[in-house]
C-alpha cells in the first residue's frame, strides 16, 4: 500500500443532496475530511442537482461525475467507472444509497482487481436485513419486530390491512414508509410505492413510542468497530432525524448487539428503533452511515474515518464512545453555484473542479 494512497486517498462518494430527505453523503466526505485532509473526494451523482455538488465547504467535492441509475444494471455502473478511471484513480468507494448496492456486489471481484476497494456486508447478510426478512432476523436475534406482513399485489395490501388495522405503514420495498388510516388510502400508495420501488410492500402495525437510530460500523465477524445511539428529537415528513440527543442504554446496545452479530456484518449501518410499551422494536436496518454520521464524527466517534483507514490505511486511530447529552440540531443553508457548473455535469456527465473552489483558491494564492 503506497504512501500515497495512506494519507491521500481518493475517495468516490454518492448520495450527495442535503435537501429535505437529506442524504448521507455530505455527511460522510465532511467526516472523512476531518482526518484525511488531503483527501480527494470524487462525487458520484444520479442528479446534477444534487446540493452537495455545489458546496465549498468540508463537504465539497474535487471533481464530479454523472452514474447511470441503478436500474441499468451492473455492468453500466462498471462501464461508466472505467471512464471516469481514464482521468482519475479512485481508491475507494462509499456507496450511500441502498438501491445501488446489489450492484456493487455483482462488481466486487472486478473493482478489487483494479484496486479499488469498497467495504460491504456479504450479499447474504444484505438479504436477511431487508425489510421483507426483518421478522425473521428478529425471531435469530431475539429482537422484537412490530407485525409485519407482505403484499405482493394490491389485493393482499388490503387483506394485510384489514389483519393489522388502521392506523398503519404501508413501506416501499427498499425505501419510504407511509401512513394510512383508512382502506381508501392503500391503492394510491400500493401503486406509488411499487411504481417507485418495485414489489412487494410490506404493511406493518404502527408502535407509538420515541424513536431511536443507532448509527456504527461491524468488523465483519459479528463485532463493532463502533457505533453511536441517540433518541431523535425533530423529524422530518419522511422520518428523518432532523435533531437527536445521544443516549447510553445498555439494553438498546445489547439489542445492537445480537444484530450485529447474528449476520456477522461488515461496513457501515443505522438500526432504527421505537420505544413503546413493550421496550425496544425493531423498525428497519439500513446498510450504510444515516445523513446524521457527521455528528459523531464532531464527538469523537468519526465511523467514517475508520472505516477509510479500513480500507486503505492512515492514522484514523479507533473511534471512541459518544458521550451522553450531546446533541445536534440540523442547519440548512442556501449554496450558491454557476449555470455553467450544472451545465458541464449535465452535459459532459463531469465536472473537473468546483469553478468557486478554484476562484478562490487563486485568489488566496494572490494575496
Amino acid at each position: 500500500m503506497s504512501a500515497r494512497m495512506r494519507e491521500r486517498p481518493v475517495i468516490a462518494v454518492s448520495g450527495l443532496h442535503r435537501g429535505d430527505n437529506p442524504q448521507p453523503g455530505p455527511a460522510v466526505i465532511r467526516s472523512v475530511r476531518r482526518v484525511y485532509r488531503s483527501a480527494t473526494v470524487l462525487g458520484l451523482s444520479y442528479d446534477p442537482l444534487e446540493s452537495g455538488l455545489f458546496s465549498t465547504d468540508l463537504d465539497r467535492v474535487d471533481a464530479a461525475f454523472s452514474l447511470p441509475l441503478p436500474a441499468m444494471g451492473a455492468n453500466a455502473l462498471l462501464d461508466r467507472l472505467e471512464q471516469i478511471r481514464q482521468t482519475n484513480a479512485i481508491d475507494l468507494i462509499v456507496p450511500c444509497l441502498d438501491a445501488e448496492i446489489p450492484n456493487y456486489f455483482a462488481l466486487l471481484k472486478e473493482l478489487r482487481r483494479r484496486g479499488i476497494e469498497i467495504v460491504l456486508p456479504t450479499a447474504a447478510a444484505f438479504e436477511r436485513r431487508s425489510k421483507e426478512k426483518l421478522t425473521t432476523l428478529g425471531l435469530e436475534a431475539g429482537v422484537a419486530v412490530p407485525r409485519t406482513l407482505m403484499a405482493p399485489d394490491l389485493a393482499a395490501a388490503y387483506r394485510a390491512g384489514e389483519q393489522i388495522g388502521y392506523p398503519l405503514f404501508l413501506k416501499g420495498r427498499l425505501y419510504e414508509a407511509l401512513r394510512l388510516t383508512s382502506p381508501a388510502e392503500i391503492a394510491n400508495a400500493f401503486h406509488y410505492l411499487t411504481s417507485v420501488w418495485g414489489g412487494p410492500v410490506m404493511v406493518q402495525e404502527p408502535i407509538v413510542g420515541e424513536e431511536y437510530d443507532v448509527t456504527g460500523l461491524g468488523d465483519g465477524t459479528g463485532g463493532l468497530s463502533g457505533f453511536c445511539s441517540i433518541r431523535k428529537m425533530m423529524l422530518t415528513k419522511t422520518g428523518k432525524a432532523y435533531a437527536g440527543i445521544v443516549i447510553s442504554d445498555p439494553t438498546l446496545d445489547v439489542l445492537v448487539g445480537r444484530i450485529v452479530k447474528a449476520l456477522s456484518w461488515n461496513g457501515p449501518f443505522e438500526i432504527e428503533f421505537i420505544r413503546g410499551p413493550q421496550g425496544y422494536a425493531l423498525i428497519e436496518m439500513n446498510p450504510r452511515f444515516p445523513a446524521w454520521i457527521d455528528f459523531p464524527s464532531q464527538i469523537g466517534c468519526n465511523l467514517p474515518a475508520a472505516l477509510v483507514q479500513r480500507a486503505v490505511g492512515g492514522a484514523a486511530g479507533a473511534p471512541g464512545r459518544c458521550e451522553a447529552g450531546r446533541m445536534f440540531v440540523r442547519h440548512a443553508v442556501d449554496l450558491v453555484g454557476d449555470i455553467a457548473e450544472l451545465a458541464e455535469l449535465s452535459v459532459t456527465g463531469a465536472r473537473s473542479r468546483n469553478a468557486r473552489t478554484a476562484i478562490a483558491e487563486v485568489t488566496e494564492l494572490a494575496r
